[in-house]
């Protein structure tokens, strides 16, 4: 297999190309032919736990400094995590031009902070702890390999520290990769007009 064959295939399971590559919240519900919204509470609940002790070697609190959801919405630095994460997991639906990616990023993060308003407050809570720690540089670069500014960071650069993040030995890191691309995928593809992306043409008339 060659190199950028084989890259290609690690990039796959970033986006979501075809209903074999749906978030787990999202795959049941295409076949069905209907769509879901939720990412799973389980990997979250996981998430929170590992999360806890994230926090006691790197620094203790440091999430609070910088929640990444406050009164169920994304604060500015969690809006900057979910921007930069959009731009690698759904990079190729999303638009070249710069001012249509800018929107289309924009309503993307208005229906991810629709997606959370809807979730119990312990979910926002563990949501926004992982945020958190994702937007300390030392953290960030800890649990993700990441040494530039979510902002400034290139899709290369975004994709190959998802990449390691989902191919890590480390259940954590492996937590927060899939909370992050679910998360993403969920509020994304719940729009009605990304449906034809994943071959679903909508609900059927009755």
């Amino acid at each position: 297999m060659s190199a950028s064959t084989g890259r290609r295939a690690n990039d796959a399971t970033l986006r979501v190309d075809d209903r074999q590559h749906l978030p787990l919240s999202l795959a049941p519900a295409a076949q069905a032919g209907r769509m879901s919204t939720g990412p799973s509470r389980r990997r979250l609940l996981q998430l929170g736990a590992g999360a806890t002790a994230l926090f006691t070697v790197a620094g203790g609190a440091a999430w609070l400094w910088r929640p990444g959801v406050r009164g169920g919405r994304l604060t500015p630095s969690g809006r900057a995590v979910f921007r930069a994460v959009a731009r690698a997991v759904l990079e190729g639906s999303l638009p070249a031009e710069p001012a249509a990616l800018d929107a289309a990023l924009e309503r993307h993060l208005q229906r991810l902070d629709e997606t959370i308003a809807g979730f119990p407050t312990a979910t926002q809570a563990e949501i926004a702890q992982l945020l958190g720690v994702l937007s300390v540089s030392a953290t960030r670069q800890w649990l993700t390999g990441l040494r530039s500014d979510w902002a400034d960071a290139s899709v290369n650069e975004l994709e190959a520290a998802l990449r390691r993040m989902r191919t890590t030995d480390h259940e954590l890191r492996q937590q927060a990769y899939h909370a992050l691309r679910d998360l993403t995928n969920a509020a994304y593809f719940a729009q009605s007009e990304h449906w034809l992306l994943l071959g679903y043409p909508g609900p059927s008339a009755v």
